[in-house]
């Protein structure tokens, strides 16, 4: 098993890294973490849908024995996304009687209202200057359509918008009401939500669940929309596909998703709690494996020329939400806002144009997340 470069070191534009490139040579890789601890990279699309949907693959990284990501501690609020069954699925199978495709598309014209709004605004104040895509656009559109579908009344949404220091106590108040005043929202249908044999939500995993959808729902979508709109800027043959055929939308989301994975493969890192045959291959007990979604997404066995960005291309396969029993439920969601968002925004700013150049980008130095600081645009 050969030693691969890791993280992999992004540039500041939008190309591949060579490791990641290269990394398909072998199905599994061996990485050394930021905390200094060793890790198996698992490297090929169908071994990674393998492995992602095998339970001895678990993702409670608390137990000893696992690998350390980074050598920081663990926030309480980590350890609790880091569960596996039965606890999480327990959760999961809750969460998803009332967090459903059918609920988002419901919400499909106030997100369209959202982002008409928004680009109301950014073409009244005009670009004589360079205006940030992140907050004109990107995040203020997630931000206000997630707190859309918990039911966060909008005189307090200001108070979101800051993932390091997210209002604990506020998520919590905002669920009693809704216990003493139900609405139609995600909240009030989750604290309604109950089943012969899962029983309810308490109030601490209410609380964690409307937290975790909070802040991983707003925050990897906004960079995934100003990751996919920077994209686009930089293959202006594929934006130029896309304004003649505003169809294309939905395939060409899933072609931006598989080319941009916001969640490093560094957050998938899981434990193998008995040994696990893939093909030749055993993998013991005790290995930290990482199902790498990058890698999958650019497997050339699956994706011909998976450097290329092609809006025409077949996508939908991609494994940017994961796959199996953790698969993100917010993902419709996501898409929903990615595609109405996009498809808006490139009608309305035909010039619409990077600032810098690509390379003078300023990525987001994180282990766990892909995205831009800031992305100044022109139109």
């Amino acid at each position: 098993m050969s030693e691969c470069p890791f993280p992999f070191a992004w540039p500041a534009g939008l190309t591949q890294p060579d490791a990641l490139l290269r990394a398909h040579q072998d199905p599994f890789r061996t990485v050394t973490l930021p905390s200094g601890d060793q890790a198996v990279l698992a490297t090929r699309y169908q071994t990674i849908r393998t492995l992602l949907a095998d339970p001895r693959i678990s993702k409670d990284r608390n137990r000893s024995g696992v690998a350390k990501m980074t050598t920081k501690p663990q926030k309480v609020f980590q350890r609790r996304i880091d569960m596996s069954p039965p606890a999480h699925a327990r959760m999961r199978r809750l969460i998803a009687r009332e967090f459903t495709a059918a609920r988002v598309e419901t919400m499909r014209p106030r997100i369209a209202a959202i982002v008409t709004a928004l680009l109301d605004r950014m073409a009244d104040a005009g670009a004589a200057e360079p205006v940030d895509l992140n907050t004109a656009f990107a995040f203020p559109l997630s931000i206000q359509v997630i707190c859309e579908l918990l039911g966060v009344p909008a005189r307090e949404r200001h108070l979101f918008g800051d993932t390091s220091n997210p209002p604990w106590d506020y998520i919590r108040e905002l669920i009693e009401r809704k216990r003493r005043h139900p609405d139609s929202d995600l909240i009030s249908a989750l604290i309604a939500v109950t089943d012969a044999e899962d029983g309810r939500l308490s109030a601490d995993e209410l609380h964690f669940w409307s937290t975790l959808l909070l802040l991983a729902g707003y925050e990897t979508t906004a960079n995934q929309i100003a990751g996919a709109v920077v994209l686009l800027l930089g293959h202006p043959d594929q934006l130029a596909l896309l304004r003649a055929d505003p169809t294309l939308i939905d395939g060409a989301v899933e072609e931006l998703l598989r080319c941009q994975v916001v969640g490093t493969s560094l957050s998938m890192l899981r434990y193998v709690t008995e040994d696990v045959t893939v093909g030749d291959h055993v993998i013991p007990q005790g290995t930290s494996i990482i199902p790498a979604l990058e890698c999958a997404n650019h497997d050339p066995a699956v994706f011909t020329e998976p450097a290329r960005l092609d809006l025409t291309r077949r996508a939908a396969k991609q494994l940017t939400f994961s796959v199996g029993r953790h698969f993100c439920p917010g993902a419709p969601l996501a898409r929903a806002q990615l595609r109405l968002g996009i498809a808006a925004l490139i009608q309305r700013f035909p010039e619409l144009r990077l600032a810098v150049p690509t390379a003078r980008l300023d990525r987001v130095d994180d282990h766990f997340f892909q995205g831009f600081r800031t992305v100044p645009v022109r139109w």
